[in-house]
């Protein structure tokens, strides 16, 4: 990302309150949900035929960096395709899924383009199977170029065989670090491997430099997706409940450690990350590439005292990356010209051109893999005191897990930052909260827990 925080907090954040509410209220309901088959463009099903030359006017929703990015690139466009026009209307996010779950719920209202989180779009997918265009005849061949974790965001159906939206951004994470501490401590960053020298690490950090580790936010569920992904699964794994797994207690020990050695720095919400960051009342901020924008646009005094290096894994020749956040852009069954949207949708997302552009100006890291041989992507960059920090997320970007997305990830974010907060600020067994998660989300869900 570059510049605002709403769009880069809410990566690490479920959706609002009220958009849950309002999504688990009309779970199948309205003319999007219940029963149906979706309508496929440019398949069987697609009455236009042929595609028709473009024409008229599609409207774009969107927020922030992205929207600024479409703003721009919909004039070149529009160049492209003399008489056809590109309006983008920057929705802001704090509301943006309550309007999107309403105009499905409704059956009107929504754009002819839709940005949606990656995250997010399986909800909205399962509960409006008629709400989107399936793009699986047009988008499914370019699903080799696209990472294979985001692809997985776009794609369902009872047959796995469709697909409803292309992938945009990613965020490949790492660990940003600010060099200087490190140092200070004796500490050098290539000796951050796994997840236990990472906590040994913050012990001699934190007694050298009086520096705690991470900002963690005691509202959400903190780098427990993070460390889940990272092991290749997320809150639920083949339908099923996952919440106390292997790998689940792994990611909560984690956690506990952190938390027992007092090397977490609670702060509330995307400001409070911001300033005890520029503060520098933390050493190192385990997250994705969007951060970057961040660092630079908002600190741009401590050029130089950041480096990055890939996560620590749960074992060194593990898994040293894991995703947060990531957009996707789909076509509301709603539109009146599909063809055009489609075509806005491809010209963005499939070219190697316009996904660098996006990466330069607006920091928006492709999911389009093509694009991340580009040798803007191995430059030397001048914040980070030379080192070529997004090759590091390049190369990251190739082994990013696969995972599970569902309906009921709401509900098991709530659940699973209760748990979180349960081990870290009031010290209960991990696996005991874990198990008491599991079966709080079971019930919730009536989905079945993984054996």
């Amino acid at each position: 990302m570059s510049t605002a925080p709403t769009r880069r907090s809410v990566l690490a954040t479920g959706l609002t309150a009220s958009a849950s509410a309002l999504l688990t209220g009309c779970a199948m309901g309205g003319s999007g949900g219940g029963g149906g088959e979706t309508r496929e463009l440019g398949g069987k099903d697609d009455k236009t035929g042929d595609r028709p030359k473009l024409s008229g006017t599609i409207t774009v929703w969107s927020w922030d960096v992205a929207a600024t990015a479409m703003k721009r690139l919909g004039r070149t466009f529009e160049a492209r395709h003399p008489g056809t026009k590109i309006k983008v209307v920057d929705i802001g996010y704090d509301n943006a899924y309550d309007k999107i779950t309403v105009g499905l719920r409704g059956g009107r209202g929504l754009p002819d383009v839709l940005t949606m989180e990656g995250s997010y779009l399986p909800r909205y997918t399962a509960n409006f199977p008629t709400g989107f265009y399936g793009l699986a005849a047009l988008g499914g061949r370019y699903g080799g170029d696209f990472d294979r974790a985001a692809w997985r965001t776009v794609t369902g159906g009872p047959d796995g065989d469709k697909v409803f939206a292309l992938p945009w951004d990613i965020g490949p994470c790492a660990l940003y670090h600010r060099s200087d501490h490190l140092r200070a401590a004796g500490i050098t960053p290539d000796s951050l491997r796994t997840w236990d020298d990472y906590v040994k690490a913050g012990i001699r950090i934190k007694k050298a430099t009086g520096h705690k580790l991470l900002v963690m936010d005691s509202t959400d569920s903190g780098i427990l997706p993070m460390l889940l992904q990272q092991q290749g699964q997320s809150y639920f794994k083949g339908g099923r409940v996952a919440l106390d797994t292997p790998a689940a207690l792994k990611a909560m020990n984690v956690m506990r450690d952190l938390a027992e050695h007092g090397l977490v720095s609670y702060e509330k919400g995307w400001d409070g990350l911001v300033t005890a960051t520029k503060e520098g009342k933390v050493t190192t901020t385990p997250t994705a590439a969007w951060w970057t924008g961040t660092l630079t646009a908002e600190m741009p005094e401590l050029k130089g005292k950041f480096g990055v290096v890939p996560l620590p894994g749960f074992t060194a020749d593990g898994v040293r990356t894991s995703n947060i956040g990531g957009s996707t852009l789909c076509v509301p069954a709603q539109t009146k010209n599909a063809d055009l949207a489609w075509e806005f949708i491809r010209f963005l997302l499939t070219g190697r051109a316009n996904q660098i552009s996006m990466l330069k100006r607006e920091g928006l890291f492709p999911a389009y893999l093509p694009a991340l041989e580009d040798p803007y992507l191995s430059a030397p960059q001048e914040y980070f005191g030379g080192q070529r920090a997004n090759a590091v997320f390049a190369r990251l970007a190739q082994n990013i897990p696969p995972v599970e997305y569902t309906d009921d990830d709401a509900k098991a974010s709530d659940i699973a930052t209760a748990a979180v907060n349960a081990v870290m600020l009031r010290g209960k067994d991990p696996k005991a909260a874990l198990a008491s998660a599991a079966d709080q989300l079971a019930e919730a869900t009536k989905r079945k827990k993984v054996a």
